[in-house]
């Protein structure tokens, strides 16, 4: 079969999911009708490493439109959302994945990817890669060097991706033209900020049903999510401490109102970690053993080594599941501590990810950015890139038609004045 997902059953809810995201992605949706009219991404395979969700069922719907075949697995073991698998594997779509997949099996699932990018190239048909995380650009540039050639384009959805991919090039290691979607001011300023702040909120309440106001709820890293984080923890009720490693961020940390410390100052006082940094190991065992009876731990970063959950696991004396995404851990020491989600991305494994409006914004990139490397192939460089501005304003006006929202625009006088230098005081 053409897919791989938990239950073909659950197809129904999944379509009634989609309709309600594809509901509110308007701006996606002005995307889609275009693509359908033009067909820019006639002749193209795209390979996708997405969390498989009801939002990305739109995008994947828009990349068809645009006259793409689509093939698609998820990017986490945890965020896939078996309801929309199912519905796309009953639309037609080549979709591999389901919530609670292994290591083995989230490999095997990657490799099905690779495997419908061949039979595009055998076909005659040219290929394209979009990726949450960098794991399937890696693969292909690790184990299927000899499709790079033949790629035109990748593009990449988040920060930790982007910084993997940097890596990659400094290395002289990437060979393709990979466009960071995060980098749009259409996506970082508003998906990691917006997007990010409310379901890391939303699955740290669904995993515990806890009440936040009045709980000091310590974020490491105050990037745009750790911004967003600390804002709506704040909107909670909740005391708020932010740790960094970055002095202008710490800084930028407090003027915002929030207390700033290093994290082993802070493991004594918190209530919930929230790690959202994109590098490894910011919770230690050492901290870990610091912490307060009781004290919960999640992350939202896009891998599960933000937190070291096999330190943890190793040097526990015993481990309960308390709730579905919930787990409790004693320490020789006799404190309890919770880990929620198994260290992955809480706000995709214990809820739905970002909201649908947010995720709009991210996709246009998405589905705009394959059309640009499709556009400009052979023009591109083998870097990491950026989507030109005059796009992300067309993805921000996009939006804003969707949200009935209009805008100033400059006169003719405002516009000579911004170009000249000769009128001053």
């Amino acid at each position: 079969m053409d897919y791989h997902v938990k239950d073909i059953k659950l197809a129904p809810q999944g379509e009634l999911n989609i309709a309600w995201a594809k509901s509110q992605m308007g701006a996606l949706v002005k995307v889609q009708e275009r693509f359908f009219k033009e067909k820019p991404l006639k002749g193209i395979v795209i390979g996708m490493a997405l969390h498989v969700t009801k939002e990305t069922a739109v995008l994947v719907e828009t990349l068809q439109a645009g006259g793409a075949e689509v093939a698609i697995t998820g990017c986490n073991p945890l965020s896939t959302q078996d309801d929309v698998a199912a519905a796309l594997a009953k639309n037609g779509v080549k979709v591999y994945g389901w919530k609670g997949e292994n290591t083995e099996e989230y490999y095997a699932n990657l490799e099905a990817i690779v495997g419908h990018l061949r039979k595009g190239l055998a076909g005659g048909k040219r290929i394209a890669t979009i990726d949450d995380g960098c794991d399937l650009v890696t693969l292909i540039h690790q184990k299927h060097a000899d499709l790079i050639p033949q790629l035109v384009v990748g593009t990449e959805e988040t920060t930790t991706g982007v910084i993997r991919l940097r890596a990659m090039e400094k290395d002289g290691a990437l060979k393709c033209t990979v466009i960071a979607v995060n980098d749009n001011q259409t996506k970082h300023l508003f998906d990691n900020y917006y997007g990010t702040g409310q379901s890391t909120i939303d699955g740290i309440l669904r995993a515990t049903s806890i009440l936040l106001a009045g709980k000091r709820v310590v974020v490491a890293g105050y990037g745009h999510c750790g911004r967003g984080v600390a804002k709506c923890a704040r909107g909670m009720g909740a005391l708020v401490t932010v740790t960094e490693v970055d002095e202008v961020k710490a800084l930028q940390a407090r003027m915002d109102g929030f207390e700033s410390m290093p994290m082993k100052e802070c493991a004594p006082i918190g209530d919930v970690f929230v790690t959202v940094t994109g590098d490894k190991h910011v919770i230690t065992t050492e901290i870990m053993k610091l912490m307060k009876n009781g004290a919960i731990m999640c992350n939202s970063g896009h891998f599960d080594i933000e937190i070291d959950t096999a330190g943890l696991y190793k040097m526990a004396k015993k481990r309960v599941k308390v709730r579905p995404f919930m787990e409790q851990f004693e320490l020789d020491n006799g404190k309890k501590i919770a880990l929620l989600a198994e260290g992955r991305l809480v706000n995709l494994a214990a809820a739905e990810g970002h909201p649908s409006e947010v995720m709009s914004l991210s996709f246009c990139g998405q589905a705009l950015a394959v059309e640009y490397g499709v556009k400009h192939k052979g023009n591109l460089p083998a870097a990491v890139i950026s989507l030109p501005t005059d796009v992300d304003h067309d993805i921000a006006a996009l939006q804003m038609t969707a949200m009935g929202l209009t805008k100033d625009n400059l006169t003719s006088d405002q516009i000579a004045y911004l170009s000249s230098w000769q009128e001053g005081t």
